[in-house]
């Protein structure tokens, strides 16, 4: 018995990664601007810092929310790396959180449909995604090629079997340039032979620790990996949560104080509810890659919590724990991080992806 036969899903993902892995009319194309800046263009992607959010698919008001706006507002106000949990229901892979009683966000094929939209009316972005199975029963590498049309068998970017250290990864430009927009990476069982536009996370990535729930904890230590560090880029877990009823929910009161550019507990790094500070976690992703953040919109205004949403890029110190927050995800290896500067709001590295 099979334990996940989704043909539905297999065809909405062949035509997202061929629309998203190909140019419209097959010639040589010279990106100018690339993720709204032309400096991005020569910088390869393990080299930039892009803001990610953290289960970017719990999305509303309850104690299991981390979002409360649409993938499709995430992506337009700046959002460019999209976590989720994907979970094997009956044969068709969900997003939800946990349990899909406690929080169901719907089908990956819902999803990713989305992301081909955005992806398609914004032709100069590259885009990330990192899917974490939960329990490790969902089992996405089983989703093989069902046709030679579904543009599986080729590898989404120059991916060779072995890890790439974060200076071997493409440059912005050339992947826009290729039509490869779209990095998929996956925590568990990735296997590039069979399935090669799932990249194996930890063998490429670091993370710090999350499901924080004092903001004194918030450091630069490495938490997990299954690779050599000195190499890897590496995610920064930047979102507070608190206890409830013998669980971690996120600590929304204080979202405005982990969310800030600058202050006791603050980064604009991987996050959760990301518009609170009013963009200033994109203005950090902006600093640290060394252009102008410059929104062509206001920021979403935050829902249904009590939280204050006019917070600048700074905030007071605060004793006590922040908020949950944005999160800085892929940053190269061999650049040091200290506490000091994710409490500046000022991190030394490059090559991130935020969540």
């Amino acid at each position: 018995m099979k334990l996940f036969t989704p043909a539905a899903v297999v065809s909405t993902l062949a035509v997202l990664l061929q629309g998203a892995f190909a140019t419209a009319d097959g010639l040589e194309r010279r990106a100018t601007v690339c993720n709204g800046h032309a400096e991005l263009c020569e910088k390869s992607f393990g080299a930039v810092t892009f803001v990610g959010a953290h289960d970017s698919y719990a999305i509303g008001t309850g104690l299991a929310a981390n979002q409360d706006q649409d993938i499709t507002r995430q992506l337009d106000d700046g959002i460019r790396m999209l976590q989720m949990q994907a979970h094997n229901e009956s044969g068709v892979i969900k997003l939800c959180h946990t349990t899909c009683v406690l929080l169901d966000g719907g089908t990956l094929e819902d999803y990713l449909t989305t992301v081909k939209t955005w992806l398609d009316a914004n032709p100069n972005e590259v885009l990330s995604l990192l899917i974490c199975q939960h329990r490790q029963r969902a089992r996405l590498v089983l989703l093989a090629p069902s046709s030679p049309r579904s543009g599986w068998t080729r590898c989404p970017m120059p991916l060779r079997r072995r890890p790439l250290g974060y200076t071997e990864w493409p440059t912005l430009g050339a992947l826009i340039d290729s039509g490869k927009r779209l990095l998929t990476f996956i925590d568990n069982q990735a296997d590039s032979a069979a399935v090669p536009y799932l990249i194996d996370e930890f063998t490429n990535i670091w993370e710090t620790e999350f499901n924080v729930i004092d903001a004194t904890r918030f450091d630069c230590s490495v938490n997990r990996t299954r690779g050599d560090t000195a190499t890897q880029m590496f995610m920064i877990n930047h979102f507070l949560d608190k206890i409830v009823l013998g669980a971690p929910v996120p600590f929304v009161e204080r979202l405005n104080v982990t969310n800030a550019a600058s202050g006791d507990g603050s980064l604009g790094a991987h996050v959760e509810f990301y518009e609170y500070g009013g963009g200033s976690v994109f203005q950090v992703a902006a600093d640290i890659n060394g252009v102008t953040y410059s929104p062509s919109q206001a920021i979403a205004t935050p829902k249904g919590s009590s939280a204050s949403s006019t917070s600048t890029g700074s905030s007071s110190s605060s004793t006590g724990n922040s908020g949950n927050g944005a999160s800085v995800n892929m940053f190269p290896g061999g650049t040091p991080l200290t506490l000091s500067s994710l409490v500046a709001g000022l991190i030394l590295a490059g090559g991130a992806l935020v969540l």
